[in-house]
């Protein structure tokens, strides 16, 4: 019998790549570029973003016209009843796919990921971002929770600029944690499956469990590093990716 899953992935690596195209010629354009904005001042699109996300979702619905909507932006994610069974992210510029099919382990160009084996939080490079919310509250608590990481203290924070790569950072053991407040499901969809078949662990700012559509992540190399950074941040909740819009 045909693997359905693995058809549906290869193609998703197959826009991806597609994608990634679309990407790199945009780079080399020296005409004038149209930069939009979503939610905020800050939070901006490219006529290139919507491209390149339009190109993914004509791509997915004609190849598999029964399928609901994918999480789609820096990656491409399907899920059945919430679960994720498979993840892709490309990070066109370096050339690197990122693959993961559930219960198969995860890949970065055809070689096995695994997280860092570090376990002493101070030894550790932890990768974060600041998000497009500019409301001076949550500031505030960014702002607080980055003062105290540091202060445990940490080896030092990074961060990728993108939720996908960041998370790919932890899978594939070049930091040992990620964390963020006000990311979307579309930008960790397939990163949480590649961060756990790389044996990574995920969970949600205030410890539970994680939840998708709350839009606060933490991944980890392992629970420990996992628990230390939730000590230290300090939570909020930004609107869900599931609420209801506000007119409604």
């Amino acid at each position: 019998m045909a693997d359905l899953w693995q058809n549906a992935m290869d193609h998703a690596v197959t826009i991806a790549r597609h994608a990634g195209e679309v990407v790199r010629e945009a780079l080399q354009d020296d005409g004038k570029k149209t930069v939009m904005t979503k939610s905020s001042s800050v939070d901006l699109v490219t006529q290139t973003d919507q491209k390149v996300e339009q190109l993914i979702i004509q791509s997915v619905k004609e190849k598999f016209p029964t399928h609901r909507f994918p999480f789609v932006a820096v990656s491409i994610g399907f899920s059945v009843s919430k679960q994720m069974e498979f993840g892709v992210v490309y990070s066109c510029l370096e050339d690197k796919m990122y693959t993961a099919r559930r219960g198969r382990g995860a890949f970065c160009n055809g070689e096995p990921l695994q997280v860092s084996d570090q376990e002493d939080i101070r030894q550790s490079i932890i990768a974060t971002e600041f998000g497009s919310s500019r409301d001076p509250e949550a500031i505030n608590k960014i702002f607080s929770s980055l003062r105290s990481i540091l202060c445990i203290p940490v080896h030092g924070v990074r961060g990728a600029g993108t939720a996908a790569i960041n998370m790919c950072l932890v899978a594939s053991g070049c930091v040992e944690a990620y964390y963020e407040i006000g990311i979307h499901v579309w930008d960790v969809a397939a990163g949480l499956l590649i961060v756990s078949e790389a044996g990574g662990v995920l969970m949600d700012v205030e410890g539970g469990p994680v939840d998708m559509m709350s839009r606060r992540i933490v991944a980890a190399n392992s629970r420990t590093i996992a628990e230390r950074i939730v000590k230290e941040i300090d939570a909020f909740s930004p609107p869900r990716d599931d609420a209801a819009p506000p007119n409604q």
